[in-house]
């Protein structure tokens, strides 16, 4: 009963033939029939029904994975539409040893049967078997080989500054084996870190991303996870770390290496150090639960500080900045007084007007850079659109499967006309602005003037964007000024804030 049982299993038995004969071989007459016929009598002794044949005449043994004729048996495998393979020996299904290993270990997972007539392998039979289990051993062994092989050469190639695989981080390309900034992409990057630093919110950036048109690499969407991510790389701030995680396998996810082990490259920063601190700082500070601080009240409040290296606060109770370490303080109004007579000097200087122009020259780049992008990005857009008609007019897609694909594209192309003429009115506004040293001086000076009409709120907003900190000694006061903005476009701010009120009232 055993027997006859076999038999039907074996009858039932489904295999293709693989005919692979070069040229050469041809030459020396041994024709892809007689390898045909040779297999087909096997098959006919074993009562197996032959369901498919694959021709592979004249196609070198170096490299058959890829082949067209091979694909097709692989997917007659995986279906299940044949359960074995028979050939007329080992190296005509492959000469390439790590291919070999390769279909062993397919068919070993599909529980189908390779048959080699000269080297009388047949893995329906328990010698068969036995030599599976041996091919699947030196899989296993090459594996780990070029796996140890692979581990040993990436710190090595990483501190050589070579790609180690897969893609540069978003705004960032591979040219001529380096990482450089992406023309397009590096001044969306270096816009995560400015719209996080001004809104403390990742979904907040995500969305004004969106709301401006700019898309991932993939064409995607930014999300609140993509920005986390891109914030917290080092690669931003010109610190390329590499070789600082390990694959955990069987899909299982990474783990950290020890630091000991990281490969640290420098590479062309996007940001500065401090911005991208600024930023992490931020991101580590939510993680412990702590939430963003609250607007300051008062106009130095987060920015002064005492010899000491303390911050200096202004208690309730207190007219005065206060460090609570050494006791040092002085009064509000005092210190006031004192960075007013700070920006006069800084107004009248004309090294520090000259490092302005220069600051509001490097702003205007970048305002281009990003405009550059934009426009990149629409033309590229408009692209996918022409494509998706062509395609629809040659009803190569359906009407739904149309409108799926081209309302995000069109949104999206609204979005980026929407905003490149305000980031280009921007620009013409800041080319107008800072036309001359002459201009920019009287501008400065402007501002002086009007200093004690401005709001608290204007006051603060000018603080935060001209200076560094504030550190206060027991006998002279330093202040550290960086970026003065111009009184136009205080001023245009404050007119802004009294139309958004005259509205709110009305």
């Amino acid at each position: 009963m055993r027997s006859a049982a076999g038999h039907e299993v074996n009858r039932a038995k489904s295999v293709g033939i693989w005919i692979r004969v070069s040229t050469e071989d041809q030459a020396r007459g041994e024709s892809p029939e007689h390898h045909e016929k040779r297999a087909r009598d096997y098959a006919e002794l074993k009562a197996w029904r032959v369901r498919e044949v694959y021709h592979l005449e004249a196609v070198s043994g170096k490299s058959v994975m890829g082949q067209p004729e091979t694909q097709r048996m692989l997917a007659d495998i995986a279906s299940g539409h044949i359960t074995g393979l028979v050939f007329s020996k080992l190296a005509r299904l492959a000469r390439n040893t790590r291919e070999l290993l390769e279909f062993a270990d397919i068919f070993l997972a599909q529980g189908a049967d390779l048959i080699s007539l000269h080297e009388s392998i047949d893995t329906t039979t328990p010698a068969g078997r036995l030599f599976y289990t041996m091919i699947a051993a030196m899989a296993q062994w090459e594996r780990e080989e070029i796996a140890e092989r692979v581990a040993a050469s990436i710190p090595v190639r990483a501190k050589l500054g070579k790609p180690l695989g897969g893609q540069a981080p978003f705004g960032y390309e591979w040219k001529d084996r380096h990482l450089v900034p992406h023309p397009e992409e590096a001044p969306v990057r270096k816009l995560i870190y400015e719209l996080f630093l001004q809104h403390q919110r990742k979904k907040t950036v995500a969305r004004l991303l969106n709301d401006a048109g700019h898309r991932t690499r993939t064409g995607a969407r930014f999300s609140d996870t993509t920005v986390d991510r891109l914030l917290r790389d080092s690669t931003a701030k010109g610190e390329r770390r590499a070789n600082y995680t390990k694959s955990l396998g069987d899909n299982k996810g990474w783990v950290m290496k020890p630091e000991s082990e990281w490969v640290l490259t420098p590479v062309e920063p996007i940001v500065t150090e401090e911005l991208w601190d600024q930023c992490n700082l931020s991101l580590r500070d939510r993680a412990n639960g702590k939430k963003p601080a609250r607007k300051p009240v008062h106009l130095f409040a987060g920015l002064a500080y005492c010899t000491c290296g303390q911050k200096m606060y202004v208690p309730s109770n207190s007219p005065k900045y206060i460090c609570y370490r050494c006791r040092n303080k002085i009064p509000v109004t005092d210190l006031e007084g004192v960075f007013h007579e700070q920006l006069k000097s800084f107004f009248f200087s004309s090294s520090e007007i000259t490092a302005y122009l220069e600051q509001a020259d490097q702003t205007i780049k970048e305002k281009q850079e990003l405009l550059g992008t934009l426009e990149t990005e629409a033309q590229k857009t408009k692209r996918e659109m022409d494509k998706l008609y062509n395609l629809y007019l040659a009803d190569e897609i359906s009407r739904e499967g149309f409108g799926d694909r081209y309302h995000p594209l069109e949104e999206r192309e609204k979005q980026i006309a929407d905003q490149m003429p305000h980031l280009q009115g921007e620009i013409d506004f800041l080319k107008v602005q800072y036309l001359s040293s002459d201009e920019i001086l009287t501008e400065a000076r402007d501002v002086y003037s009007r200093w004690l009409e401005l709001e608290q709120a204007e006051k603060r907003k000018i603080i935060e964007n001209i200076m560094e900190k504030i550190v206060i000694g027991k006998e002279d006061v330093a202040i550290s000024l960086c970026y003065l903005p111009s009184s136009a476009e205080i001023m245009a701010e404050r007119q802004h804030n009294l139309m958004d009120s005259s509205r709110r009232q009305a």
